[in-house]
C-alpha cells in the first residue's frame, strides 16, 4: 500500500504537493492531488506543505503540528552559543533527567537523512555501560604490549577505568549503514543537550574500539548493516569555560 493518502474532499488541487515533491510521486488530476504506484521517499513535504490537511502519511505519528521556524530563534544568540559550545571532559554525578533523554533522541529521530532512509538508530548503554568501558580500557592497556595503533597514546596518558566515559552518567552509540546521516542526526542531538544544560564529548576512541572488538560489537547488538558511527557521553559539567575559544581564519573559497 502507497504511504501517503490524499484526502480528495479536502484536496482544493492547489499543486503545492506536487511541485515540492522531489520524487515526481504526485500529479494532479481532475483538479485533485492522485499519487503513482511506487516511488513516494516517504520524506513527508507533501504532508507539511497542505494548507488543507488533505494528505496523511500510513504508518507515521501525524500529529498535526504547527511548524516552528528557525527565525524564531534570535540568530546572534544561536551563533554565540554556537561558538561557545566546547567538549566536556569533567562531569558530575548527576544523572541525566528521562524527559531531557526523550528530546535528545527526538532531536535526533527528527535529523534528515539521505534519501530520507532514517537509516540511524541508537544505543544508550545504561546497565552496560561499565561492561563497554571496561573492554576499552582493556584493549588500550593492551596497546603498549601490543604494539597496536594505540601504542604512542597509551604511552603518554594514564588510562583510568573512566578513561573513556569521564564519569558521565549518560551514553548514547550512534549507529548508521551512512557516516553522514548518523554525523548529522548527532549534531542535532548535541545541541540538543547542550540547550539542556548538558555537556557533550564524542568519545572517538569509543568508536575506534568497536572496530577491533567482537565483544564489544555483540555487547552494543549493533542492527544488521549498520556501523558504530559516534559516541556521545552526555551529563552535567563539573566545569564552567569563561571565554569563547579563537580559532584560525576561516577558509572560503568564492567562485
Amino acid at each position: 500500500m502507497d504511504p501517503v493518502i490524499i484526502n480528495k474532499e479536502k484536496c482544493i488541487g492547489c499543486g503545492l504537493c506536487a511541485s515540492d515533491c522531489p520524487s515526481g510521486y504526485i500529479y494532479i488530476e481532475n483538479g485533485k492531488a492522485n499519487t503513482y504506484k511506487g516511488g513516494c521517499l516517504e520524506c513527508g513535504h507533501c504532508y507539511a506543505i497542505c494548507p488543507q490537511g488533505a494528505v496523511t502519511m500510513l504508518g507515521y505519528d501525524c500529529t498535526d503540528e504547527a511548524v516552528v521556524p528557525m527565525t524564531e530563534l534570535p540568530s546572534d544568540t544561536l551563533l554565540a552559543a554556537m561558538r561557545s559550545r566546547r567538549s566536556v571532559r569533567q562531569f558530575t554525578d548527576q544523572p541525566v533527567e528521562e524527559e531531557k533523554i526523550q528530546k535528545i533522541l527526538e532531536a535526533g529521530r527528527y535529523s534528515p537523512t539521505g534519501g530520507n532512509s532514517q537509516n540511524v538508530a541508537y544505543t544508550i548503554l545504561g546497565s552496560r555501560q561499565d561492561a563497554a568501558e571496561a573492554i576499552c580500557v582493556d584493549l588500550f592497556r593492551k596497546g603498549t604490549s601490543l604494539s597496536s595503533r594505540f601504542k604512542s597514546f597509551s604511552e603518554r596518558f594514564h588510562i583510568t577505568d573512566d578513561f573513556f566515559f569521564k564519569g558521565a552518567p549518560l551514553v548514547i552509540v550512534v549507529t548508521s549503514a551512512s557516516k553522514t546521516n548518523a554525523g548529522l542526526a548527532s549534531s542535532y542531538m548535541e545541541l540538543m543537550a547542550e540547550s539542556l544544560g548538558l555537556g557533550v564529548l564524542y568519545s572517538g576512541f569509543f568508536v575506534s574500539c568497536t572496530k577491533l572488538s567482537v565483544k564489544l560489537r555483540r555487547l552494543l547488538r549493533v542492527p544488521k548493516g549498520h556501523k558504530v558511527r559516534t559516541c556521545m557521553v552526555i551529563g552535567y559539567p563539573a566545569v564552567k569555560y569563561h571565554r569563547i575559544v579563537p580559532r584560525k581564519p576561516l577558509k572560503v573559497t568564492w567562485l
